[in-house]
């Protein structure tokens, strides 16, 4: 666990870190592409999102390629006796009423930080239908920093991560490129054919989401 600020780490979050690890462990679970070599700042874009394992296993496989995830956070979660550990875990706390919004707040971030490696499950929610929100792409074309993918496949136990990849400013075909990438490594996902077409609505005109 890393932080940037002189205090100590909280106990709860060494804690529930050594539970995550464990819990990693046992399941047996592998990285079969490494996490890119060099690479200290960035967006991890996560998927598939289905269940409240995936956060286990991804940290588990971060802290193996000895990569601090960061995640974002309601401002109001980041208070009182939950401030260290939610800081301790990586969190960044994000207040959505600031003028600018989510995306110039984070890019504040990436500016300030030597490493910052911000993880978005892009689906949003574990009952999403396989498209993507756009708000990874946005803060990543703002911080110009690149985007790295990451897929976790449950019936093989494996986390893979791909090369990163910075923004062209062509959403319809960086989603594209992104959900082939995905595909290649799950083709059967019905997710990841949700993304494709999601990517070449895009790219058609017929969806500018």
């Amino acid at each position: 666990m890393q932080h940037n600020e002189t205090r100590n780490v909280s106990l709860l979050s060494r804690i529930v870190n050594r539970i995550i690890l464990f819990l990693y462990k046992w399941r047996g679970w592998k990285i079969k592409e490494r996490f890119p070599v060099g690479v200290k700042k960035c967006i991890i874009a996560g998927a598939p999102h289905t269940s409240n394992w995936d956060f286990v296993f991804f940290a588990g496989a971060t802290h193996e390629e000895n990569v601090q995830p960061n995640f974002m956070g309601k401002h109001t979660l980041f208070q009182g006796i939950m401030r260290n550990f939610m800081l301790d875990m990586g969190g960044i706390a994000v207040d959505r009423s600031k003028k600018g919004g989510t995306i110039e707040q984070l890019r504040d971030e990436f500016d300030a930080r030597d490493e910052l490696n911000l993880v978005i499950a892009c689906e949003g929610t574990r009952n999403s239908d396989g498209k993507w929100k756009s708000g990874f792409y946005n803060i990543a074309k703002a911080a110009g920093v690149p985007i790295v993918l990451a897929y976790a496949d449950n019936e093989r136990s494996t986390i893979g991560f791909s090369p990163p990849m910075m923004p062209t400013g062509n959403y319809g075909e960086d989603l594209l490129k992104i959900a082939e990438w995905f595909l290649s490594k799950i083709p059967d996902l019905d997710r990841y054919k949700a993304l494709e077409a999601q990517a070449r609505a895009i790219i058609e005109g017929r969806n500018d989401v």
